[in-house]
């Protein structure tokens, strides 16, 4: 496979977590260069690892996982988007900024659910017998990339929305998940 279209599959692949990145900057108070960076290496780390997991698991497991990784996203993207809705309309109306704060645990469960796809990536590369840590390093790299530019894209956005970013970023993460199960369940992509 040449390095192109590993490339082009890596942007692709770091579409969510870019998302994701933007929702986290529009919500996080005090959000900077130093949790945009933390978050990167989350979402670049397991974009890293997931094709590498998917690779060596090859084609024995490939029908079980594409039956559900669309779920898993859906579910944990669901999950957080919705308490981060809840927490915002239980701070209180005197709270004009996000109170969310970017735990690892969060970006452990964001990082899980935007890479799942990856997985499945690395699961076809076993197939078509690309060299695995080559294109886990470059989707590695992209994602660290594409998450920091998402980040500083919601930062920016999140002191002009300051009182409704924590909704907005809640509704961002539900509608991607929304996405990717209705790209996997309706359009049959993936």
């Amino acid at each position: 496979m040449k390095l192109i279209t590993i490339f082009l599959i890596a942007v692709s692949l770091a579409m969510d977590a870019f998302a994701v990145s933007i929702s986290n900057g529009v919500c996080t108070r005090g959000f900077g260069k130093k949790d945009a960076v933390r978050q990167a290496a989350f979402f670049g780390g397991f974009q890293f690892i997931m094709p590498v997991i998917g690779w060596f698991l090859g084609c024995s497991v490939k029908t079980y996982i594409e039956a559900v990784d669309h779920w898993i996203a859906f579910l944990l993207l669901l999950i957080i988007g919705g308490n981060m809705i809840y927490g915002s309309i239980k701070g209180g109306e005197d709270d004009n900024s996000c109170s969310t704060s970017l735990t690892n645990k969060m970006l452990f469960l964001q990082a899980i659910a935007t890479s799942i796809d990856a997985l499945a990536v690395g699961i076809s590369f076993a197939i078509l017998d690309v060299n695995i840590l080559e294109a886990g390093i470059i989707i590695g790299v992209v994602s660290f990339v594409i998450s920091c530019l998402g980040a500083y894209a919601g930062k920016y956005l999140g002191d002009k929305l300051q009182s409704k970013a924590e909704i907005i970023g809640g509704v961002v993460l539900i509608l991607i998940g929304t996405k990717i199960l209705l790209e996997h369940t309706l359009l049959g992509v993936g």
